[in-house]
């Protein structure tokens, strides 16, 4: 198995790791420690603070499950896609808000920007059979799995 470590973070990639594929966030954690964030252009700021979303994963012996904190967007503003065949795409976007004239912001931290996640999926998924739904800020993605079927058995007569 190789492993190939990462320049930024000491984050290793890994070709079986279905987690390998997710975009790299170089800001991840940064602006909760960094004050002079505060210095940066507002677009940098958004861009990167949305640059990933926090995903769960897990397995169930029914299916794979996927949930992801999306907290105010529509499900208009989220896309689930599966490409090449074994790749699950989750994206989005939260559109800033709009700035009237006479208003008079004294803080602005709710983020706005793109998110892009990607996960392979391992053999045994459905692709053709992926759900998806969003409840209260939390998009639930499942993908069925392939039921494994058990080697039949044959018994056979001992003759004496």
């Amino acid at each position: 198995m190789s492993l190939i470590p990462s320049f930024f973070g000491g984050r290793k990639t890994n070709v079986f790791d279905p987690f390998s594929l997710d975009i790299w966030d170089p800001f991840d954690g940064f602006f909760v420690t960094s004050p002079s964030v505060a210095n940066w252009p507002s677009s940098a700021r958004e861009t990167a603070a949305v640059a990933t979303a926090r995903i769960d994963w897990k397995e169930t012996p029914e299916a794979h499950v996927f949930k992801a904190d999306v907290p105010g967007l529509k499900k208009e503003e989220l896309k689930v896609e599966v490409e090449e065949g074994r790749i699950l795409q989750i994206s989005g976007e939260r559109s800033k808000e709009q700035e009237e004239k006479n208003d008079k912001w004294h803080r602005s931290e709710r983020r706005s920007g793109k998110f892009l996640r990607r996960f392979r999926l391992p053999e045994n998924a459905k692709v053709e059979e992926v759900k998806a739904s969003l409840e209260d800020g939390v998009l639930t993605v499942t993908v069925p799995k392939v039921e494994e079927k058990k080697p039949e058995v044959k018994s056979i007569e001992i003759s004496a």
